[in-house]
């Protein structure tokens, strides 16, 4: 179990730092400054993520689901504003465009190379 949350981490540093090198409105300092933000990121979606889930059911039964993205986007945002000059991201609507990549880069590699690796062991 802590070996997949550490692999985990580090695809989603990984990510980020991806997503940080397409787009100008989206900066991060470095390499360690992905690490730190995926942890906060964890952090987020383990406590702020499922309270808000909670509180906006309404509004994500009614979009079918995509209201959910809003939410990673102000997981992500919180994270951003946590982190301080070492992440930042120019506006809600870079959050959200932000939000759409990193979980389709995750899900990519979640089934590309993780998925793989377990099915090994």
């Amino acid at each position: 179990m802590f070996r997949s949350w550490i692999i985990s981490l580090l695809v989603n540093s990984i990510v980020l730092v991806v997503v940080a090198g397409f787009f100008d409105s989206f900066y991060l300092s470095g390499f360690g400054a992905a690490i730190v933000a995926s942890i906060i990121l964890a952090i987020m979606n383990v406590i702020v993520k499922p309270i808000l889930i909670v509180l906006t059911l309404p509004v994500t039964i009614l979009t079918l689901g995509l209201f959910l993205i809003v939410i990673n986007a102000i997981t992500l945002m919180l994270t951003a504003g946590i982190m301080g000059e070492a992440f930042s991201i120019d506006g809600f609507g870079m959050a959200i465009l932000a939000s759409i990549f990193i979980g389709i880069l995750n899900l990519m590699i979640q089934k590309a190379v993780v998925d793989p690796l377990k099915e090994k062991k």
